[in-house]
Protein backbone atom coordinates (compact mmCIF):
# COMPACT_ATOMS: atom_id res chain seq x y z
CA UNK A 1 0.00 0.00 0.00
CA UNK A 2 1.36 3.59 -0.81
CA UNK A 3 2.54 6.05 2.07
CA UNK A 4 0.75 9.84 1.51
CA UNK A 5 1.48 12.97 2.91
CA UNK A 6 -0.47 15.15 3.76
CA UNK A 7 -0.27 18.86 5.19
CA UNK A 8 -2.97 21.10 6.96
CA UNK A 9 -3.52 24.15 5.31
CA UNK A 10 -4.03 26.09 8.94
CA UNK A 11 -1.22 24.85 11.29
CA UNK A 12 0.91 23.48 8.64
CA UNK A 13 1.42 20.23 10.07
CA UNK A 14 2.56 17.53 7.97
CA UNK A 15 1.44 13.67 8.49
CA UNK A 16 2.23 10.27 6.78
CA UNK A 17 -0.44 8.04 6.24
CA UNK A 18 -0.51 4.32 4.96
CA UNK A 19 -3.65 3.89 2.43
CA UNK A 20 -5.03 1.52 0.06
CA UNK A 21 -6.35 3.19 -3.48
CA UNK A 22 -9.63 2.73 -2.24
CA UNK A 23 -9.37 4.22 0.84
CA UNK A 24 -10.85 8.54 0.43
CA UNK A 25 -8.65 10.91 0.99
CA UNK A 26 -7.91 12.58 4.76
CA UNK A 27 -9.51 15.53 5.17
CA UNK A 28 -9.44 17.01 8.48
CA UNK A 29 -6.44 17.70 10.43
CA UNK A 30 -6.27 15.54 14.02
CA UNK A 31 -4.41 18.50 15.65
CA UNK A 32 -6.37 21.62 14.83
CA UNK A 33 -9.26 20.41 12.93
CA UNK A 34 -8.19 22.23 9.79
CA UNK A 35 -8.47 21.57 6.16
CA UNK A 36 -5.90 18.66 4.88
CA UNK A 37 -3.95 18.62 1.56
CA UNK A 38 -2.26 15.86 -0.59
CA UNK A 39 1.61 17.00 -0.43
CA UNK A 40 3.05 15.81 -3.78
CA UNK A 41 6.94 15.18 -4.48
CA UNK A 42 8.23 14.73 -7.78
CA UNK A 43 9.87 11.22 -8.40
CA UNK A 44 12.92 10.20 -7.84
CA UNK A 45 15.76 9.30 -10.75
CA UNK A 46 18.23 6.41 -10.61
CA UNK A 47 21.00 5.98 -12.92
CA UNK A 48 21.61 2.27 -13.60
CA UNK A 49 24.46 0.66 -15.34
CA UNK A 50 28.49 1.29 -15.71
CA UNK A 51 28.36 4.84 -16.42
CA UNK A 52 26.48 7.91 -17.84
CA UNK A 53 28.28 8.53 -20.95
CA UNK A 54 30.25 5.17 -21.68
CA UNK A 55 27.39 3.31 -23.52
CA UNK A 56 25.46 6.42 -24.68
CA UNK A 57 27.18 9.67 -27.16
CA UNK A 58 30.68 10.03 -26.02
CA UNK A 59 33.48 8.58 -28.12
CA UNK A 60 36.17 7.83 -27.14
CA UNK A 61 38.27 9.89 -24.31
CA UNK A 62 38.67 13.75 -24.51
CA UNK A 63 42.90 14.99 -23.65
CA UNK A 64 43.68 18.58 -23.58
CA UNK A 65 44.66 19.64 -26.75
CA UNK A 66 41.31 17.90 -28.63
CA UNK A 67 38.14 20.17 -27.06
CA UNK A 68 36.38 22.36 -29.08
CA UNK A 69 38.96 25.81 -27.91
CA UNK A 70 42.07 24.24 -29.25
CA UNK A 71 44.04 23.77 -32.07
CA UNK A 72 44.20 24.65 -35.22
CA UNK A 73 40.12 25.68 -35.60
CA UNK A 74 40.38 28.15 -32.81
CA UNK A 75 43.41 30.19 -34.40
CA UNK A 76 41.96 29.86 -37.67
CA UNK A 77 44.51 27.74 -39.47
CA UNK A 78 42.86 24.99 -41.60
CA UNK A 79 39.56 26.45 -41.07
CA UNK A 80 38.90 26.62 -44.85
CA UNK A 81 38.47 30.75 -45.44
CA UNK A 82 41.94 32.15 -45.45
CA UNK A 83 42.88 29.03 -47.82
CA UNK A 84 40.46 29.09 -50.60
CA UNK A 85 40.76 33.48 -50.83
CA UNK A 86 44.96 32.50 -51.15
CA UNK A 87 44.12 30.14 -53.48
CA UNK A 88 41.83 32.19 -55.84
CA UNK A 89 43.92 35.09 -58.04
CA UNK A 90 42.22 38.03 -57.71
CA UNK A 91 40.07 39.28 -60.94
CA UNK A 92 41.11 42.30 -62.95
CA UNK A 93 38.79 44.38 -65.04
CA UNK A 94 40.23 45.57 -68.35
Amino acid sequence: MPTYEYACVDCGQHLEVVQSFGDDPLAVCGACGGRLRKVFHPAGILFKGSGFYSTDNRKGSRTAGDGPGSGKAASGEGSGGEARSAKEPAKETA
